[in-house]
C-alpha cells in the first residue's frame, strides 16, 4: 500500500566522451521536485561537450516495506535518490526513482542504468517527515540476525 508520493523531475545529464569505445554518455546528475506545469522533455543548458535535460513525469513513492531502506538513507551522510534510467530513441529517460537506500542498491545492482543523485533539502524533509510517521528503527542491538 502506497503511503505517500511526490512528483519530481530528473536532471540527465550527455556528454560527449573521447574513447575509443564509447562516443557519448548519459547520467542522471539531479533531481528537482516537480511542482507541476513542466513540459515531458526540457533542454536546459549545454556547454562544451555536455548538455542537460529536465525530464518530468515521475513520482517518488513510499510503501512501508521500504521502511528501513528510507530510514537509512535519510540518516546518510550524503543521502541520494536513485534514478533507473533506459535508452529511449537515443534519450536517456528516467522510468524510476526512488529514496530507500535497498531498492537503490537493487537498482545499481541490476545490471541496468542506475545513477544515484544528491537528495535536495525539500525531498530529504519531505522523507523525514514520512518516517516520524510511520517508522519506529529497532532498538540498538536488536537490528540484523539473532543469536541464541
Amino acid at each position: 500500500m502506497r503511503m505517500a508520493s511526490m512528483p519530481v523531475a530528473v536532471i540527465m545529464e550527455h556528454r560527449i566522451v573521447h574513447h575509443r569505445w564509447a562516443d557519448d554518455a548519459w547520467a542522471a546528475v539531479g533531481v528537482v521536485p516537480d511542482c507541476g506545469g513542466l513540459p515531458p522533455l526540457q533542454e536546459l543548458e549545454s556547454a562544451g561537450d555536455s548538455k542537460h535535460y529536465l525530464v518530468s513525469g515521475l513520482q517518488l513513492e513510499l510503501y512501508p516495506d521500504e521502511n528501513d531502506g528510507y530510514f537509512e538513507n535519510c540518516i546518510a551522510p550524503e543521502p541520494k535518490v536513485f534514478v533507473l534510467w533506459r535508452m529511449l530513441h537515443g534519450q536517456a529517460m528516467p522510468v524510476q526513482a526512488s529514496v530507500s537506500y535497498a531498492e537503490g542498491t537493487r537498482m545499481l545492482d541490476s545490471g541496468e542504468s542506475a545513477d544515484g543523485v544528491a537528495m535536495p533539502g525539500e525531498i530529504h524533509a519531505w522523507l523525514a517527515g514520512y518516517l516520524q510517521a510511520h517508522y519506529q528503527p529497532p532498538a540498538q542491538g536488536r537490528r540484523g540476525r539473532q543469536h541464541g
